[in-house]
């Protein structure tokens, strides 16, 4: 069995939702197709929940108005028949009923998470009537009566897996499951998600407890690219990178795969190719448990929107258990660190959430001097054991030497070397490393 993901691009507009369908009839193998909301759908969903937490009921309503308009149009342009239409139609209306119901009750976070199920909800029911339109046999799978997350809002393996394989044993001869990527249930058994990008942690998991031959993840990109396309002139796809290279660039900007994907895939060793539905015949991405081709630099990512701490104390000099109280404080708010260098009186470190920044500085107040600094950039460059290339380090250097390096992480990853600049350093820095370290003639 293979598992098939396509992104809100791929499902976006109707004559794509059409292609999505070629795809996953194009051999008989058996899948699981999971699907995210239409493009713009969640963003929306989000600005309706914003309103609504606000009281701004009159603009929650407004806003839910304009996407029922869009969802009309978009059953009308992707089903033919007047029958497929009206199921379509019928479908459509239920969820917006929900939607406008809401307007009327106490907003909570619970509730909230009910309206931003409805993009995954919708985009599968329509794209399950397409099918049935054009009698494609398939199953609807519905996510939310195997995919849980425990107290932790850490998935439950365990359980995704007793329940997933008790409810494919049902239908031994099918071959085609559409189910929805990022929603899930909690602890609670109320209706939960999996973050943001969560359809793709949706595929993996899902690839995972049932050791699939390929978790594939469709999108609008020829793959993992070895810069940021946006940005940057001359890219390429990657062709093969190792579970530890793609987690590296996942975390580190890689916008193509969302970085809690990796490990779930990894731990069972499925392959994850990246690949693009507006371009199937494209070599994409291939993910494995080994990387391919010589020791050296394949991509380069970036994260923005880093702050960095600075906290120094003379009485770190050899002070026991000094870092330890450091963590414990970011433990305590439940606060990732992502770069962090030492020296004898001061630690240096860099954060991507800033929730509890206030709480956090005045904690670390209590233990030495504590400077911050905002808008700034992580720059990853990621490749095949780059430590063992004795020059890499040095063409790294040279690339960016004419931006101020606020930190640089070397070591803690035989696959990645890490730099802070400044945000507004980070396009060019790009460039010059892309001109630096890879031959485009």
């Amino acid at each position: 069995m293979k598992i098939m993901k396509f992104g809100g691009t791929s499902v976006g507009r109707p004559e794509r939702m059409h292609q999505v369908k070629d795809l996953i009839t194009l051999d008989n193998e058996k899948k699981i197709v999971v699907l995210s909301a239409l493009s713009g759908t969640t963003n929306a969903l989000v600005a309706i929940g914003e309103s609504l937490s606000s009281g701004k009921k009159e603009e929650a309503k407004e806003k839910i108005q304009s996407l029922h308009e869009h969802y009309i149009q978009f059953h009308q342009d992707l089903l033919s028949t007047e029958a497929g239409k009206a199921k379509a139609l019928q479908i459509i209306n239920e969820h917006f009923e929900f939607l406008n119901i809401i307007l009327k009750i106490s907003f909570n976070e619970a509730i909230n998470k009910d309206i931003l199920a409805q993009g995954e909800l919708l985009s599968t029911k329509l794209f399950y009537t397409l099918l049935q339109e054009d009698e494609v046999p398939a199953v609807f799978l519905p996510a939310l009566e195997f995919m849980c997350i425990d107290e932790n809002d850490e998935p439950n393996l365990g359980r995704i897996g007793e329940k997933l394989k008790a409810i494919l044993a049902s239908y031994p001869n099918e071959t085609v499951f559409i189910t929805q990527g990022y929603i899930c249930k909690n602890h609670l058994n109320e209706v939960d998600n999996l973050k943001r990008g969560g359809s793709d942690y949706t595929a993996s998991l899902i690839g995972s407890v049932l050791s699939a031959s390929v978790v594939e993840i469709w999108t609008d990109i020829d793959g993992m690219h070895n810069n940021d396309p946006r940005v940057v002139d001359q890219t390429r796809p990657i062709a093969q990178l190792s579970f530890d290279e793609a987690a590296e660039l996942a975390y580190f900007g890689a916008k193509i795969l969302h970085p809690a994907s990796i490990w779930p895939a990894q731990s069972h060793n499925v392959p994850v190719k990246l690949l693009n539905t507006m371009e199937p015949s494209a070599q994409g991405t291939t993910i494995t448990g080994e990387g391919e081709g010589s020791v050296g630099v394949k991509a380069i990512a970036a994260k923005d929107g880093i702050t960095a701490i600075k906290i120094k104390s003379s009485r770190m000099l050899l002070a026991h258990g000094f870092l330890r109280k450091v963590f414990e404080i970011f433990e305590k708010y439940k606060t990732s660190i992502d770069m962090i260098t030492t020296s004898e009186v001061a630690i240096s470190l860099t954060l991507d959430d800033i929730t509890h920044l206030k709480e956090i500085t005045a904690e670390l107040q209590k233990l030495g001097k504590v400077e911050v600094d905002h808008y700034l950039s992580i720059i990853c460059i990621v490749g095949n054991s780059i430590m063992e290339e004795k020059q890499v380090l040095n063409k790294i250097i040279d690339s960016v030497e004419e931006f101020p390096l606020r930190m640089v992480s070397y070591g803690g990853s035989k696959h990645n070397v890490s730099l802070l600049v400044d945000g507004k350093h980070k396009n060019q820095a790009l460039q010059c490393l892309n001109n630096g370290l890879f031959d485009f003639k």
